[in-house]
């Protein structure tokens, strides 16, 4: 195995062994459980609630700005069936990328490239959370089912995606808000270019957000020889990621516009993008930990889009 930068100065501060620092903690409940099933609650993410989160707002976004301010058990649904499809896309890329995450020092410890899940039992526990997602898939009307159905070659792809493109951001936007389409079409099938509007800006809050979290892994990435956009803009991430959230929340705007053409609508999206702005402000790409910090605050970001969209699909 080769042992790039980050690596090596985790061997060191642990004397030498080879034990690799990983990339979560466990704490709370996920601490008090047996190592075989903390390795399988690792292995979907469930010791980190930032991805389903990030996954799920989309879909509440489009549920919301749809007119579905009354639909919480349909926005439970989406919760359930985010948490579940994101632990399934996570156990994916783990056993596509376990060479891969050998070589990184925050992916070193993974449960599927360090060993201690198989791979056979890796896609058993896949499999298990796409069928909790198909139980979620049956709640929604048709037209929604076959909206939610599309992604799945997209999702199939992503693994690939840092291997050809210096941009797998870009791949990632359009795979992780494709809740957006799907909460929308939960509940109406028309005004499709306030859809289009809502889901580019998702998209470009994506590339940004992951753009942030890839700044821990440049140097790895580099010497594994993989892409990421963090790479691709070298010293101009800030104000990448600057262009990305400026654009997501033109595009928001857009689409607010489009549905309510009213200056006052507007005013929802204030709180979004002054949040995005401190994010871009205070980033520090250099600094893992506050890269980190700045990627997972991004729960809150989605949150400030979700009740604009509440304001302005049920006003």
């Amino acid at each position: 195995m080769t042992i790039g930068p980050r690596s090596a100065k985790a061997l060191a501060m642990t004397g030498g062994t080879t034990q690799i620092v990983p990339d979560t903690e466990h704490r709370g409940l996920m601490a008090q459980l047996p190592q075989p099933l903390r390795d399988y609650a690792q292995l979907a993410r469930l010791d980190r609630p930032i991805g389903w989160w990030l996954l799920f707002w989309p879909c509440a976004w489009g549920l919301l700005l749809a007119g579905g301010a009354g639909q919480w058990g349909l926005l439970a649904w989406m919760l359930l069936g985010s948490i579940a499809m994101r632990g399934a896309g996570c156990v994916y890329n783990d056993i596509v990328d376990a060479d891969i995450d050998r070589q990184v020092a925050r992916t070193a410890l993974r449960p599927v490239a360090s060993g201690r899940v198989s791979k056979r039992a890796a896609w058993a526990w896949l499999i298990l959370l796409c069928l909790v997602g198909l139980v979620v898939l049956l709640q929604l009307r048709w037209q929604a089912q076959l909206v939610a159905l599309g992604s799945i070659a997209l999702v199939a792809a992503y693994p690939f995606m840092k291997r050809i493109t210096g941009f797998p951001q870009a791949w990632l936007g359009i795979v992780f808000t494709w809740g957006a389409p799907v909460g929308w079409v939960a509940l109406r099938s028309d005004r499709l270019d306030v859809l289009a509007a809502l889901y580019a800006g998702a998209i470009l809050w994506c590339i940004g957000y992951d753009t942030i979290y890839a700044c821990q892994d440049r140097e790895d990435d580099a010497l594994v020889g993989i892409g990421s956009s963090a790479l691709t803009l070298g010293s101009h991430v800030q104000s990448g990621v600057a262009a990305f959230y400026a654009g997501a929340v033109a595009l928001w705007g857009l689409a607010v516009w489009l549905l309510r053409p009213d200056w006052i609508a507007l005013l929802a999206l204030l709180p979004a993008a002054l949040h995005l702005g401190w994010q871009v402000l205070t980033l520090k790409d250099s600094d893992g930990d506050n890269a980190l910090a700045r990627f997972r605050s991004n729960r809150m970001a989605g949150l400030l889009v979700a009740l604009a969209c509440w304001v302005v699909g049920n006003a």
